[in-house]
């Protein structure tokens, strides 16, 4: 996990800024964007089970039509949510997977087997038991949906141990969660596409080359991306392969390297540094024209130590928090809990999500990790014990909004798709209380 950042030079506040100073001190804080998914959740239940169930209905189906000249596009609310803003999810995901590739957990081969391999434990496992839940039935298709994990659930259950939980088990889940996206957006894309229009997708591959064109050129303006980004999410939509992919590829051709070296960047800043403290002056209220001129050059050269991928990770991801999951939760984890909610619980597509979250993925990334160590291709982290893994697989098992993704993909706007929510939110609150229960009753670590 990140480093603490370092103190902000101590200013004046405004007023304003301290009304909003609680409300920022609440979403810095780990647990805070798991907290408002769980809000949203509760929100969403309890909306489609009051008298006001048919308003929840008819308002995510509001049909929305964008357009220029003679183009338009229209589709219901929940479609704009799960193929537009679930895109800008998924090109999030692929910026933090192209850079835990690159510098993070997944940068060496040594580091990265063991996450990998209990990610492939947590996928397999739970797709072969729904399978045999479903084998040859109505569902047979929604045999991706256990496979998923919802990281910013798994990781705020994390937070809420506090030291109980070693920073090494947070970032062994962090990385398996990646490697699980990483599987989920394979199997959206092979699995889970319809027909397909090879013009639209030959457009999509068109743009794609020149975003590496692009790249190569050293271009690093984010509109440039972002214009073309746009057109090759339109290319997938009507490709027929699902539009959220576009996001990943997307995110794969963003530059990561830095303009400046880093001893180069901090030489020329002490030197800027300099240059502004010669000409402080006593009492000054504004700058002077040399420092103007030493501040500018100083944010050049920030822009430039920053590479464009790890500024609009940094940008976005609170965007993604806090607004787009949210609002993903909000429009899809409505589910009638009445009469017919006994009988969805007892289908076997319901019972297969759930025995694959709670079952397979607990035994899928506890057994393959195991089988990881005795093989001796990878080694258990410091500080980190058999109960940690066993607690951060049943972690693994909170599905929730991935799930529920896959099953929009799987089932559409079919009945099955009632059922597979059952089965999703049950399974996510079951193992995210019990992995909290085991990992809260396993020994503190000694270096905490």
């Amino acid at each position: 996990m990140a480093p603490k950042a370092p103190k902000k030079p101590k200013t004046q506040q405004t007023p304003v800024e301290r009304f909003l100073y609680p409300f920022q001190e609440f979403l810095r804080q780990e647990t805070s964007s798991g907290i408002i998914l769980l809000a949203c959740t509760i929100i969403a239940l309890a909306w489609a089970n009051s008298p006001l169930a048919d308003a929840y209905n008819d308002l995510w189906h509001t049909k929305l039509t964008f357009g220029f000249g003679s183009f338009t596009l229209s589709k219901a609310l929940i479609l704009w949510i799960n193929d537009g803003l679930m895109a800008v999810f998924f090109f999030v995901v692929g910026l933090e997977i192209k850079r835990e590739v690159q510098t993070g957990e997944l940068a060496s081969q040594r580091q990265a087997t063991l996450p990998i391999v209990a990610a492939l434990g947590g996928m397999l496992l739970p797709a072969l038991i729904y399978a045999l839940f479903n084998f040859n039935g109505s569902g047979a298709s929604g045999w991706g949906i256990p496979m998923a994990t919802d990281i910013a659930f798994a990781l705020g259950v994390l937070a809420l141990l506090g030291k109980r939980a070693p920073l090494s088990l947070k970032i062994f889940l962090t990385a398996l969660a990646i490697v699980d996206d990483l599987g989920a957006v394979l199997v959206i894309a092979l699995f889970y596409t319809a027909e397909i229009a090879w013009i639209n997708l030959a457009i999509a591959a068109g743009l794609i080359v020149l975003l590496l064109i692009v790249n190569r050129l050293g271009v690093r303006n984010p509109l440039v991306y972002a214009i073309l980004g746009i057109g090759l999410w339109l290319a997938f939509l009507k490709s027929g392969v699902h539009a959220t992919i576009a996001g990943v590829l997307l995110a794969m051709t963003i530059p990561s390297k830095a303009r400046i070296d880093g001893r180069e960047f901090v030489a020329f800043s002490r030197s800027v540094l300099n240059d502004f403290e010669k000409n402080c002056q006593p009492e000054q209220v504004i700058s002077s024209e040399p420092q103007q001129a030493a501040l500018q050059a100083l944010e050049t050269a920030v822009e430039h130590i920053q590479p464009p991928l790890q500024r609009l990770e940094h940008g976005l991801h609170p965007w993604v928090a806090f607004f787009i999951m949210p609002i993903f939760a909000l429009a899809n984890a409505g589910v009638s809990l009445g009469g017919e909610f006994a009988a969805a619980a007892t289908q076997p597509i319901s019972l297969g999500i759930a025995a694959g979250l709670i079952f397979g993925k607990q035994i899928g990334i506890t057994l393959f990790v195991w089988l990881a160590t005795k093989l001796k291709i990878a080694d258990l982290p410091n500080d980190v014990s058999w109960r940690h893994i066993y607690g951060a697989s049943w972690l693994a098992g909170i599905g929730f909004t991935m799930s529920l993704f896959i099953a929009g993909l799987a089932f559409g706007e079919s009945e099955n798709l009632v059922i597979a929510k059952v089965g999703i939110l049950m399974a996510s609150l079951i193992a995210g209380v019990v992995g909290w229960l085991i990992l809260r009753t396993a020994p503190q670590p000694e270096s905490a």
